[in-house]
């Protein structure tokens, strides 16, 4: 089913063949975008389920005043961030960082299939802060637009690509610190 039909399902109240066309249609890509925020495996498919529980609980409201792709990683995207704020406060309780406990998971994570390059950004990234994080994840790896993004995030195009322009600075310079290496982004 198309993301039309699927608007059209859901004006029309068939919210469970809207439903299940979104989950047909957007799990997997959902589960790349979060798993870029997180770090696991087993706590994307964790969340990805209460994302699709909030997809669910929300059709209904759903007005279709932005796109249903936009909708869903917004949706998608804060569930991350809210995920992302609870760790690190159980990382601080345990005193540890946030950043470390990430590149542990990174570390350790038996689905990880990236080599240690693959690693070592994965690594940059989770090292970023939440806003830098989520507008790198959604451009570089999503190529998203920065429309799309800012209506995802609720953000104007220009703080949006200082964001952009930050992260990719920050993550340049934690590859070159961590293996001599200069990685280097899409210029925007």
């Amino acid at each position: 089913m198309t993301d039309n039909e699927i608007l059209t399902s859901i004006r029309n109240g068939s919210y469970q063949e809207a439903f299940r066309s979104i989950v047909d249609n957007y799990s997997e890509r959902l589960y790349h975008h979060v798993r870029k925020f997180l770090c696991s495996h087993e706590g994307t498919d964790d969340l990805l389920q209460d994302i699709f529980i909030k997809v669910w609980h929300s059709l209904p409201s759903f007005r279709g005043e932005s796109q249903l792709f936009t909708w869903l990683y917004r949706i998608a995207t804060n569930e991350a961030l809210n995920h992302l704020r609870k760790m690190k406060i159980r990382s601080a309780l345990r005193f540890e960082s946030l950043e470390a406990v990430q590149a542990e998971m990174i570390d350790s994570d038996p689905w990880f299939d990236g080599d240690e390059v693959e690693k070592l950004l994965s690594k940059a990234i989770a090292s970023l802060p939440e806003k830098q994080r989520a507008v790198f994840l959604l451009r570089y790896y999503d190529d998203m637009e920065y429309g799309q993004i800012s209506q995802i995030l609720g953000t104007s195009d220009g703080a949006l690509k200082a964001s952009y322009h930050i992260a990719r600075k920050k993550i340049e310079q934690f590859l070159s610190e961590k293996d001599g290496s200069f990685f280097k982004p899409p210029a925007e």
